[in-house]
């Protein structure tokens, strides 16, 4: 059985977090073991090329869900974009294997994004056609997430509990040289169950012993020009025959140090296992999507090999040149290959749900 123990960089490896994300104005970069107390990215001087005073405008901040359930997957997101907010809800129909989605911008000042994730912070936004609310305990493994969004054809509503199932992926990666820019991004993602309900077009779903979540809180000054690709999976999987908690993480963006500083990592029952960097490679451009799309993700070492079969995708394309550009879009289907834990135990996903998102901004 292989060994890819050795092949991960110290920095890679959580470390005790310290109180202060950010400290007379520079940032920490790294991997860490929980939630940081503060996390004044604004104090940071001089994140971006930019003057000081647009900070605030780079600086992009989003709490986000993915729930899986036996009929479908739901993605609800409040997200505060410098000079909009956004509340995004998208459901993911198993059995049509079709997207529904729903967004409402609405004025930054109005985006509560919370502080951290500890004693009962809240983010939410709300619009007259929506609302995301997210209540953080991440400090005993807990989360609360609700919300409800129409356009007047569809509609969603749910409520979910969660707690936490496994140890939590914190890290700060760096996308400008520190000794430059202290140009952070931010990540915490915590892998879950889910107990609760979703309502979609007046039909109600309940979870079950298998419904699943992952929150991703999310900060960061992304490049004017930046770009990245995400995968992932999350609820059960037959493992030595048994049907076990299991997800994954897999993430290319901007890092100046992909070995470094990652967030690459398998989600099992209560511990975790690293993965190295990884590269996207797909048989049609997503812009040009038609059923039944490949992505294929690889890494150097024989870890990671997984075939993401798409079957519906959500589009956000917003084209206002020379200020704003944006392709952002949601994938989802089905997974086949296998990925690999650091002591070189297999795990075949072929079947398993995938979601996906392929990410192109110039700001």
């Amino acid at each position: 059985m292989a060994d890819f123990i050795k092949i991960f960089p110290i920095e890679r490896r959580a470390v005790p977090t310290p109180r202060d994300m950010v400290k007379d104005g520079k940032c920490v970069f790294g991997t860490f073991d929980k939630e940081f107390e503060t996390m004044d990215l604004l104090g940071i001087r001089n994140p971006t090329a930019a003057p000081d005073f647009l900070k605030r405008l780079r600086l992009t901040l989003w709490q986000a869900t993915e729930v899986h359930m036996k009929q479908g997957v739901l993605l609800a997101v409040v997200c505060d974009m410098g000079i909009f907010g956004i509340t995004l809800n998208i459901y993911y129909d198993k059995a049509e294997k079709k997207v529904y989605s729903w967004s409402t911008n609405l004025p930054s000042k109005k985006t509560v994004i919370a502080p951290n994730l500890l004693n009962g912070a809240e983010s939410r936004g709300e619009t007259n056609f929506s609302h995301v609310h997210y209540v953080n305990n991440f400090q005993i493994g807990k989360c609360h997430l609700d919300g409800h969004h129409t356009d007047g054809t569809n509609s969603i509503e749910y409520s979910f509990d969660l707690e936490r199932l496994s140890k939590p992926c914190v890290v700060s990666i760096p996308f400008a040289d520190p000794n430059v820019r202290h140009r952070p991004l931010y990540s915490q993602k915590d892998f879950f169950k889910a107990t609760g309900s979703l309502t979609f077009n007046g039909k109600t779903y309940l979870s079950d012993e298998d419904t699943a979540a992952v929150v991703d809180d999310h900060r960061g000054y992304y490049p004017r020009k930046a770009h990245y690709d995400w995968v992932t999976t999350l609820g059960k999987n037959t493992i030595n025959g048994e049907k076990k908690w299991f997800a994954f993480n897999l993430t290319r963006n901007q890092s100046i140090d992909q070995d470094r500083y990652n967030e690459n990592l398998i989600w099992l029952e209560g511990r975790t296992s690293l993965l190295p960097p990884v590269t996207f490679e797909r048989d049609i451009d997503t812009r040009k999507f038609t059923d039944g799309a490949t992505w294929k993700v690889r890494d150097e070492h024989g870890m990671v090999d997984l075939t993401f079969k798409v079957y519906d995708i959500y589009r956000m394309e917003v084209h206002a040149k020379p200020f704003v550009n944006i392709d952002y879009f949601v994938t989802f289907g089905e997974l086949f290959g296998y990925l690999m834990d650091e002591d070189g135990t297999k795990y075949t996903l072929d079947g398993l749900m995938g979601m996906g998102e392929d990410k192109t901004l110039l700001l």
